[in-house]
């Protein structure tokens, strides 16, 4: 720890970086060092005295044993902490005896501490967590255990090691630990991070747990919620006040908002911090007078954290509403920025902001002013703040201002600064196409990530784009240019100049490197079957009747429904796509696509109003789960079934199932957007409100009959061959049950979400390596499946949408394929080495995707074993969703209707899924297995 003159207590952590402890030593003008023996050259060089433990023991061994008197005031400093990320300028913060003193008595209620309580001191000395872990503890006669870094790491081993009874932990900690695993722990306070309702769900029952939340400006807690019950809704509340403080929700014009509206949340009260050492500025901004209070100087501490009142009166955090922004998937925190900027020699002040000139198109905006005298670059302070932040920190533009624009009280006008000049940014800024080929680049881009401007110089991957929609940017070169540019690429030159450049190597070689394009086929008998209906069709005639292949998809509808249009739009839909029109029918032993001119179509509807309120959800989901059980006939249209349940006036499940052999995920989706257009064009009688399909899917089954063989289909078979020649038959996933002699597909569901905080580290890591999330995320699970199985030969099945090519991405059908991603991790590998490893595997992997799975498991011939699918078991996914929750307009509002459907295709599949600031996945298993 660090003392500051008159007894003032800093923790700082061994770990700090040297820099921030010279900067902590000037800010606070530290006179006296108390530290260990082993620390002391850290503060070699500074005009300080440094005091030793070991020397000062043996100095006063012959003192008093008495106490001093003590002369301390409630309102005396107890300590300064430092506040900030890992970059910029640390802000010291003040804090009271009176402040800590009521933290300690109100927490060691709220914790039921008592001398026989044993706590874990797991915060740093440098977190402000660890001022109440130290106090609370001792103050109550209770035990404290201190751990150093390595023991930590096993934190369930030193939690029965010293049989501890109360602990403070982050969500990202408590969520890995078996509540099982630790009979000896009573009380469990959740801080740091948003508590997710799974998290609470799984240790309430089984420990005292509290959510609590607080700044470090109101001594380390202002509020906590008791998990006495299982939370409902998608947070965990956090709570009431503690005693002695006081907690407002208010809008812009510092007046309390309604219970249910969001608005930021300000703190007052007996723990709120003196303010930040020497920032006389940043103090009066954060603290601000309390219009509440009618005695003198009484303040209350703006949090810049959006919340809500919940009807019975607890607080809802929902995230951060002024420095924390969200840009690109990323959340930042603009200050941190900005401190990096003012630490330039040649800045004087700089403000950060996000500029949305164009509509969805955001950026980061720096602006500085300089000291008198200088004439500095803009790009001189970009490279600057690149030296120390992160690539998704580093501002698009840097503008110097002679002054900044200031409201009538003094304040930087953020609205008045002026938009940057984009063509001068630079070379990673915005440079707008010129050449006829950038131009014709630019506008496939723009169609294909949906924004409205693109530069020359923006990376593919940072501006929306990833695996899935890199293919389609192959499809849609090789369509306009003709020329096939292999994916590697892409991934190795992911701007449009780059592109140029390879359009110039690669120039006429689509002819003979690709696949023609796909055209309309004879109509004058029956079509084909595609290579992955013919699977399904032979898996048809051995197990005919089987509900494994249905498609089952659900969505909640609210609001005046009109059901004759909702009818007449599914009729538009099947007499639009063939497919829906289509039966399979058995010629000579083969199975052969026949399209019905028209077919007879009703949408079923259940009225569940009947049913007792609290019981219609789970009526619904027993419908959902009978629906998707119930089997198709192969050779009966449509192979589509739609259910209307009326859950409540203005409330409907609309569930639709599909046989896969018409349909797949990508298919759904285009279903339901189309369902969605055409219902609107019928309430308001408008023409067909969509284009018209130039091609229909058994166009597709016949021309992959036609053209995927010979020469094409060898040369990408000879690659699957080779590369999962003596793949490993099985994985060695350890099992709660012995596998069956027969496969099973008995399944179940759990689902997770990551913080925001994980999420952006994890797309971080990916954009450091020039990986996408999906290459990221892919490794990681690898290697867990390899501390698991202990195999260092893991092949892992991922579908693909396979949608390459531009003709068939609107049409309803079954396309999607399944790739086999086999790597090799080890433990002499770093995680970047068996991440690029990883990435050339997918790559590949994406250049050979027109390549059935069933002709792969033809050619490569692997052991089969009825008891387990060949060449892998384990899946994996990730899906790029859009951030709303649902599609509305004034009459109606479309969500996700979600239920387990009891069915589990493989022993192990994790859906992961991007929902823009944060992660969610869900894991399906195999319950005769796991």
């Amino acid at each position: 720890g660090i003392l500051k003159a008159g007894g003032v207590y800093l923790p700082v952590d061994p770990g700090y970086p040297q820099e921030r402890i010279e900067y902590i030593v000037r800010d606070a003008g530290i006179s006296v060092v108390l530290t260990q023996e082993p620390l002391k050259e850290m503060f070699a060089g500074y005009d300080v005295k440094v005091l030793t433990f070991e020397a000062l023991n043996s100095a006063v061994a012959g003192e008093s044993q008495e106490n001093p008197e003590n002369k301390t005031l409630p309102e005396n400093l107890a300590y300064i902490i430092y506040t900030s990320g890992s970059t910029g300028r640390p802000k010291g913060t003040m804090l009271a005896h009176k402040g800590l003193v009521n933290l300690t008595i109100e927490q060691i209620k709220d914790f039921a501490l008592d001398p026989q309580c044993r706590a874990l001191q797991f915060a740093s000395f440098s977190f402000d967590a660890s001022v109440s872990e130290i106090f609370t503890t001792l103050i109550s006669g209770a035990s404290l255990y201190l751990a150093d870094r390595e023991a930590i790491l096993d934190i369930v081993t030193l939690l029965n090691r010293y049989q501890i009874t109360t602990i403070t932990l982050p969500p990202s900690v408590s969520a890995v630990i078996d509540p099982e695993q630790t009979p000896s722990l009573k009380t469990l306070i959740s801080a740091g991070e948003a508590c997710s309702v799974q998290l609470a769900r799984k240790w309430y029952k089984r420990v005292r747990m509290l959510n609590a939340y607080g700044p470090t400006e109101n001594t380390v807690c202002a509020t906590r919620y008791f998990v006495d019950s299982e939370p409902s809704g998608t947070t965990v509340p956090i709570g009431r006040p503690i005693g002695n403080v006081q907690t407002y929700i208010l809008n812009k014009e510092m007046t309390v908002i309604p219970v249910g509206v969001p608005g930021e949340l300000f703190i007052g009260g007996i723990s709120l911090a003196r303010g930040y050492l020497n920032r006389p500025e940043l103090t009066a901004e954060r603290f601000v007078p309390n219009p509440f209070s009618a005695e003198p100087g009484e303040r209350l501490y703006r949090t810049g954290d959006l919340a809500r009142y919940l009807p019975d009166g607890t607080i809802e955090f929902l995230g951060r509403i002024d420095f924390q922004v969200k840009v690109r998937g990323f959340r930042i925190e603009l200050e941190e920025i900005e401190n990096v900027l003012n630490d330039h020699p040649e800045v004087e002040n700089s403000v950060v902001i996000v500029r949305e000139d164009n509509p969805g198109q955001k950026y980061l905006a720096a602006y500085c002013v300089t000291k008198k005298e200088s004439a500095i670059a803009d790009s001189e302070l970009k490279a600057h703040a690149s030296e120390y932040l992160p690539d998704y920190m580093v501002p698009q533009t840097v503008t110097v201002l002679d002054v900044f624009p200031l409201t009538p009280n003094g304040k930087i006008d953020r609205r008045a600064l002026p938009r940057p000049d984009l063509q001068q940014a630079g070379k990673r800024e915005f440079v707008e196409a010129k050449t006829d080929s950038q131009k014709k680049l630019a506008a496939v881009w723009q169609d294909l990530l949906k924004i409205e401007k693109v530069g020359i110089y923006d990376n593919f991957f940072e501006i929306g784009g990833h695996s899935l929609l890199a293919t389609q940017l192959v499809s849609r070169i090789r369509k306009e240019f003709d020329a096939e540019i292999p994916l590697a690429a892409l991934f190795s030159e992911p701007t449009i100049a780059g592109l140029e450049k390879a359009l110039n190597r690669f120039a006429g070689t689509a002819a003979g490197l690709s696949l023609p394009p796909i055209e309309p086929s004879d109509r004058s008998g029956l079509l084909p079957l595609s290579y992955a209906q013919q699977r399904l069709w032979f898996l048809d005639q051995l197990e005919p009747d089987s509900p494994f292949y249905n498609l089952p998809s659900a969505v909640r509808i609210r609001g005046n429904l009109d059901i004759a249009a909702l009818n007449k739009a599914f009729q538009k839909i099947i007499e639009r796509h063939e497919v829906l029109r289509t039966v399979f029918v058995t010629e000579e032993g083969k199975g052969w696509q026949k399209i019905l001119p028209s077919v007879d179509f009703e949408i079923k509807q259940i009225d569940l109003r009947s049913e007792p309120e609290n019981k219609r959800m789970d009526a619904a989901q027993k419908y959902l789960i009978r629906e998707s059980q119930k089997p198709f006939r192969l050779n009966r249209a449509p192979l589509m079934r739609v259910t209307l349940l009326h859950l409540n006036e203005q409330d409907y499940a609309l569930i639709l199932v599909m046989h896969h052999i018409i349909s797949d995920g990508w298919s759904m989706n285009i279903l339901i957007n189309e369902l969605i257009a055409l219902y609107y064009g019928a309430v308001k009688n408008l023409p067909l409100p969509l284009p018209t399909l130039k091609i229909q899917y058994g166009d597709f089954s016949a021309w992959q009959r036609k053209f995927l063989s010979g020469d094409v289909l060898n040369k990408m078979l000879a690659y699957w061959k080779q590369k999962l020649s003596a793949a490993p038959e099985l994985i060695n996933l350890p099992t709660d049950r012995p596998r069956p002699e027969v496969q099973t597909f008995n399944g179940n569901t759990i689902s997770f979400s990551l913080s925001p905080e994980l999420s952006s580290r994890l797309r971080e890591i990916g954009s450091k390596y020039d990986a996408t999330l999906y290459m990221t995320l892919l490794a990681v699970f690898k290697v867990f499946l390899y501390k698991k199985a202990g195999q260092n030969d893991i092949s892992v099945g991922t579908p693909i949408a396979n949608r390459n090519r531009a003709e068939i991405e609107p049409l309803i059908g079954f396309f999607v394929n399944t790739l086999v991603m086999r790597s090799f991790p080890d433990d002499d590998l770093t995680f970047e080495q068996f991440l690029r490893q990883i990435k050339q595997t997918a790559i590949e992997a994406y250049d050979h995707q027109d390549v059935p799975f069933e002709m792969v498991v033809d050619a490569v011939q692997p052991e089969r074993a009825l008891n387990h699918s060949p060449l892998f078991q384990v899946v994996f996914t990730l899906q790029n969703a859009p951030e709303s929750d649902g599609m509305q307009s004034d009459e109606l509002k479309f969500e996700p209707f979600e239920a387990e459907t009891g069915i589990a295709k493989f022993d192990l599949t994790l859906s992961m899924i991007d929902s823009g600031d944060r992660l969610q996945g869900s894991v399906e298993f195999n319950t005769n297995l796991f």
